[in-house]
């Protein structure tokens, strides 16, 4: 035990550098104040898995967690489309959730706006259009930003929302 607390206190604290680009950082706060100008609050984002293989899930959990701290730059996810400002999608569109996606969309207040997430979204992955999907996610429902990546990096979902947020796509 003391062999094992004297290498702790020789060793010190290590930690792994941190990935995440400095600019999330530097723009946390401006794209706050960006949200709070055009909507007043924070963005809310509902996802839809459409049927994918929970690879691009795992990234949004990533997404979450304190080291990426989505929320901190004034974003956050709702239970709810109609409380969305923006519906997520992942996955091909299986054919059995063809009518859920159709219905969450619907639900969407306007301006809608779809963004779809990782390579089988955008009908570039290894699940495609076949007996059980339709394919694509604009297949379905118009998609107005994609974010490409098998699973894409948690770095490249924080990019698309800051430059949503950058632009007037919400105005």
């Amino acid at each position: 035990m003391h062999k094992l607390i004297r290498r702790l206190i020789a060793t010190g604290i290590v930690t792994i550098p941190r990935s995440v680009p400095e600019r999330f950082a530097q723009d946390a706060y401006e794209s706050s104040r960006a949200l709070l100008r055009q909507l007043g609050r924070a963005l809310a984002v509902r996802h839809v898995d459409a049927g994918s293989c929970n690879g691009c899930e795992l990234e949004i959990h990533a997404v979450n967690n304190p080291y990426y701290n989505l929320e901190g730059l004034g974003i956050h996810f709702v239970a709810s489309p109609r409380h969305a400002d923006i519906l997520m999608v992942t996955g091909p569109v299986s054919r059995h959730m063809v009518p859920a996606l159709l219905m969450t969309y619907e639900a969407l207040a306007d301006p809608k706006r779809v963004l779809a997430l990782g390579d089988c979204a955008m009908g570039r992955g290894i699940f495609h259009a076949n007996y059980a999907t339709v394919g694509r996610v604009d297949a379905v429902i118009p998609v107005d930003i994609t974010i490409a990546g098998c699973p894409p990096p948690p770095a490249a979902i924080i990019e698309a929302f800051l430059a949503l947020i950058g632009t007037s796509a919400l105005a």
